[in-house]
């Protein structure tokens, strides 16, 4: 009898363990292609990311580099102080979207062009996303606003 109890035990045991791996890596599958890293343009430059990996670039839009062609596609640059990389983006701008401005892009970087699928801006005067102001801290850039 105690035999078969500890036999069942550990079938029970084993069985956890290999639900728990096997849902581990559903969930790491999963997250693959949820998770986006966030990179500065001078990261960009000095590890250009695969053509199909898809990430977050942040900085500010360089005063007059903003190029609305024909249709929906918008150009600009976009820079952190050190390095300046090219964005194209197809859609519609956030209405506070302007130059000299913070904004995080999300997208691919294909041929030295960052194609952008979604454009994020600052929501009020004073806001700037974190990961772009760590990012021009890095590269002396960042001044800190004054209270009125």
């Amino acid at each position: 009898m105690k035999t078969l109890k500890k036999r069942r035990r550990v079938q029970v045991i084993l069985m956890s363990i290999a639900a728990l791996l096997v849902a581990t890596v559903l969930i790491g599958f999963a997250f693959k292609d949820g998770i986006n890293y966030f990179r500065s343009p001078s990261e960009v430059v000095a590890e250009p990311p695969k053509p199909t990996e898809v990430f977050r670039m942040g900085g500010l839009v360089e005063e007059g580099s903003i190029i609305r062609g024909q249709g929906e596609t918008v150009r600009f640059v976009v820079t952190d102080g050190g390095e300046s990389i090219p964005v194209a983006f197809k859609g519609v701008l956030p209405d506070l979207f302007d130059e000299n401005q913070g904004m995080i892009g999300t997208g691919r970087y294909v041929d030295g062009v960052f194609e952008a699928t979604e454009i994020l801006a600052k929501h009020d005067e004073t806001y700037m996303p974190k990961e772009v102001v760590d990012a021009l801290k890095e590269q002396g850039l960042y001044q800190e606003a004054e209270d009125s």
